[in-house]
C-alpha cells in the first residue's frame, strides 16, 4: 500500500511538472510572436476606413476565452467610444486624408450613438477631408451616418429603404388564458406598458399614446438630423411619395434612392473601390480593398501612443446592459464588479478629479442599482464632482443610478425617465386543477409557503405586494425629487412610468442639458477645474483578462473584414427579428431575474440593438418581479 501511494504520488508530480512545461512553453511562444510584430503605422495619404460590422455600443460585451480559441471570440460589436476617438484624431492626422464608411454589415446603433458619432464626422468635414459611405442597402441607422458624407453609393441592386422607429410588440393574455395561467399584477401608475404584454392582448389607449408620442419625437430627430447635414434629402417626401417614385423607377430602389436625392452614386464595390485608387493611390492589398487606407483598429492601434498619460484626469464609469447584482463581465451592469472598479479608481488613481457615469441601461435589480448608486455617492464624499451622461437608453435603474450626479447631460434621442414600479407574479393552481393535481397543506402564519404560486396567492400576500410596489415608488420619487430639486408631486405626474426622449426630458427638467459623452466629460472637467478643452480622461470599468490580451494581440487588429452585403428587405427583416428576439429575451429577464428590479422593458427595442439575456437560468417559480417600469 505505501508503495502504491508513493508511485500514485510519483505520477501526479510528473503530470504537474508536465502541465507547468506546457503552460511555460506556451507563454514563451506567444512572447516570441508579440515580440516579432512590426509596430503598426499610418500610411500617409491613408483613407480611416471604418467597416462597422455588427452593432455599435456603449461597451461592448467581453469576449469568452474559450470562443475566441475556437475561432468565435468576437462580440461583433464595436464601441462608440473608439469609432469617435478614431474620427477626432484623424481630424488632426496630416497622414490620414479621407474617412470611408463601410457600411454593409453595419447592424445599427441606438439613435443617441448616432448623433454622438455624428457629431465627430460633421467635425472631420469642416476640415475640408472628405467622407465616403457604401453600402448595398441602407436602413434608418446606416444611412444616418452615410448622411455626414460627401458622397453617398449605393450598390445598384441595393436601395434606401427607411422605416423610422415603432413596430409591433407580442402580448400574451390569450395565450396565457388558455394556459389557465393567473398573471397578478400590482402597480402604481397609469403607464405601465410593462405589465400590458401579460394583461392585455393589445397595448392601452394610455400607453399607446405615450409610445407615440415618443416615437414621433425620436423621428423628428432623426429627420431633422439628417436634414442638416444633408439639405437636398427630403425623407418626409420621399417616403409619402414611395411607391409612385419606384413605379417611375421601374421598381429600381437603386434609382428611385438617386432620384429622391438620398444617394448620389449608384456603382458596384468595384467601382467605389477604383473610385478611391484614384483618389488616394494604390495600396497593400486589403479586404477592404486595393486603396491606400487604414483600419479602424489598426489604427486606434498605432495611434494609442498620442493619448495624454499623465496629468489630471476625468474617470468614465460604464453602466451598459442589465444592471444585475453581483460581479459580471462588461456588456453587463454588475453592481459588485463595477461598484469595485470605482472604489478602487478613487483609491488609487490620484490623478482622477472628477467622474462621468455613462448609462445605457433600461434598469434591472433595484438592490443593484443603489449599490451602485451608493458607490458614486461615497466617491462624491471624497470631493469629486460627478456628471451622468446618458446613452442610448437611461431609464428606471438607469435613472436611478444618475440621481447620484451633480449634473446630467443626455442626447436628444436619448430614452430616459421611466420612473414608475409594478410587480408581476404568475400563478398555475386553475392549470393544475385542469389537469387533476390539487393543493393542500397546512400554515403557522398567513405568509408560510407564500407566494404560492402553486396553489394562489393569498390576501395577505396580496397586500405586502401591493404595499412594497408603492413603497418603491415612494423612494424612486423621492430619490429624484431631492437629486432634481423638484416638487414630489411633480416627479410624480412626469413619472408613473413613461419614457420621454432627452429634448422632453430636459423640458421636464429630469436633464440639464444635451450632448455626448464628450460635453459630459467637458462639464465635469469644469466642475473639477480643470482644462475642459484638453482633459485626459481613464475608463474604469473591468478589466480584460492578461490572457484574452495576449490572443487579442497575437490575433492582430482585424483588418480581414467579412464582405456580407444585404439587400434593403433582408436588412429590414433583420432588425424585425432582432426586436422579437428582445421581447423573448424580456421575458427571461422577468422569470429569471432578482425578487425586485428596476427595469424599463419596452425601451430595450428602441435601445442599442444588443439582445439582453437573463444570467440566471431558474425559473419563475417562487420569485415577485417588482420592476420600476
Amino acid at each position: 500500500m505505501t508503495f502504491a501511494r508513493g508511485a500514485w504520488r510519483f505520477l501526479v508530480g510528473v503530470k504537474d511538472m508536465l502541465v507547468l512545461l506546457l503552460l511555460l512553453l506556451f507563454f514563451y511562444g506567444l512572447w516570441a510572436a508579440l515580440s516579432s510584430r512590426a509596430p503598426l503605422a499610418v500610411p500617409d495619404g491613408a483613407a480611416l476606413v471604418l467597416h462597422l460590422d455588427g452593432a455599435v455600443v456603449d461597451q461592448a460585451t467581453e469576449a469568452d476565452p474559450i470562443g475566441f480559441l475556437m475561432g468565435d471570440g468576437d462580440s461583433g460589436e464595436t464601441q462608440a467610444r473608439d469609432i469617435i476617438r478614431a474620427i477626432d484624431t484623424a481630424r488632426t492626422d496630416d497622414r490620414i486624408k479621407a474617412i470611408v464608411l463601410d457600411l454593409d454589415t453595419f447592424v445599427g446603433a441606438g439613435q443617441a450613438n448616432l448623433q454622438s458619432i455624428g457629431t465627430a464626422l460633421k467635425a472631420f468635414r469642416k476640415t475640408g477631408k472628405p467622407i465616403e459611405a457604401y453600402a448595398t442597402a441602407y436602413t434608418d441607422d446606416g444611412y444616418y451616418l452615410a448622411a455626414h458624407a460627401n458622397r453617398i453609393w449605393v450598390n445598384p441592386l441595393g436601395g434606401v429603404l427607411l422605416a423610422g422607429p415603432g413596430g409591433s410588440g407580442l402580448y400574451f393574455q390569450r395565450a396565457l388564458a388558455k394556459l389557465d395561467v393567473d398573471v397578478n399584477v400590482f402597480r402604481v401608475g397609469t403607464y405601465k406598458a410593462a405589465v400590458e404584454p401579460f394583461t392585455r392582448a393589445s397595448a392601452s389607449p394610455e400607453a399607446k399614446a405615450a409610445d407615440q408620442q415618443l416615437v414621433n419625437g425620436l423621428w423628428r430627430s432623426f429627420v431633422g438630423d439628417v436634414r442638416a447635414v444633408r439639405p437636398p434629402a427630403d425623407i418626409d417626401g420621399f417616403l409619402a411619395a414611395l411607391p409612385q417614385r419606384l413605379g417611375a423607377a421601374a421598381g429600381d430602389q437603386a434609382k428611385a434612392a438617386l432620384d429622391g436625392k438620398l444617394v448620389d452614386m449608384v456603382g458596384t464595390r468595384a467601382a467605389f473601390n477604383a473610385g478611391l485608387v484614384k483618389r488616394l493611390g494604390e495600396g497593400p492589398q486589403k479586404s477592404f480593398g486595393t486603396y491606400q487606407g487604414i483600419s479602424l483598429a489598426s489604427y486606434l492601434d498605432a495611434t494609442g501612443s498620442l493619448l495624454p498619460g499623465k496629468g489630471p484626469a476625468v474617470g468614465v464609469v460604464y453602466v451598459t446592459g442589465n444592471i444585475i447584482d453581483g460581479e459580471a463581465p462588461r456588456g453587463t451592469a454588475g453592481a459588485v464588479t463595477i461598484s469595485r472598479a470605482i472604489a478602487k479608481a478613487v483609491a488609487e488613481q490620484k490623478d482622477l478629479k472628477a467622474l462621468v457615469v455613462r448609462v445605457d441601461s433600461g434598469g434591472g435589480s433595484v438592490l443593484a442599482s443603489e449599490e451602485i448608486r451608493q458607490a458614486l455617492l461615497d466617491a462624491k464624499s471624497t470631493g469629486l464632482p460627478i456628471v451622468a451622461s446618458f446613452g442610448p437608453v437611461a431609464a428606471s435603474g438607469g435613472y436611478w443610478i444618475a440621481t447620484a450626479a451633480d449634473e446630467i447631460i443626455a442626447e436628444p434621442s436619448t430614452i430616459t425617465g421611466s420612473i414608475g414600479v409594478f410587480a408581476i407574479l404568475p400563478s398555475f393552481n386553475r392549470a393544475l386543477a385542469e389537469i387533476g393535481i390539487d393543493t393542500d397543506g397546512v400554515k403557522s402564519t398567513p405568509y408560510s409557503g407564500e407566494p404560492d404560486i402553486i396553489g394562489g396567492l393569498g390576501p395577505e400576500t396580496r397586500q405586502l405586494l401591493q404595499a412594497s410596489v408603492e413603497d418603491i415608488y415612494r423612494r424612486f420619487t423621492g430619490i429624484v425629487a431631492a437629486s432634481r430639486k423638484l416638487p414630489v408631486a411633480e416627479v410624480d405626474r412626469i413619472g408613473q412610468g413613461r419614457v420621454w426622449s432627452g429634448t422632453q426630458a430636459r423640458q421636464l427638467k429630469l436633464v440639464d442639458g444635451l450632448g455626448g459623452l464628450d460635453v459630459a466629460v467637458a462639464a465635469a472637467a469644469r466642475a473639477a477645474g480643470l482644462d475642459a478643452s484638453n482633459v485626459r480622461t481613464i475608463d474604469i470599468e473591468r478589466p480584460q483578462s492578461l490572457f484574452l490580451q495576449s490572443l487579442s494581440s497575437l490575433a492582430g487588429p482585424g483588418d480581414e473584414q467579412e464582405q456580407a452585403a444585404r439587400d434593403p428587405f433582408a436588412k429590414l427583416a433583420s432588425a424585425s427579428r432582432t426586436q422579437l428576439l428582445a421581447a423573448v429575451a424580456d421575458l427571461r429577464l422577468i422569470a429569471s431575474g432578482p425578487t425586485m428590479q428596476a427595469s424599463c422593458i419596452e425601451c430595450a427595442a428602441r435601445g442599442s440593438p444588443r439582445i439582453a439575456a437573463a444570467k440566471d437560468g431558474s425559473g419563475i417559480a417562487g420569485r415577485v418581479a417588482a420592476l420600476l417600469d
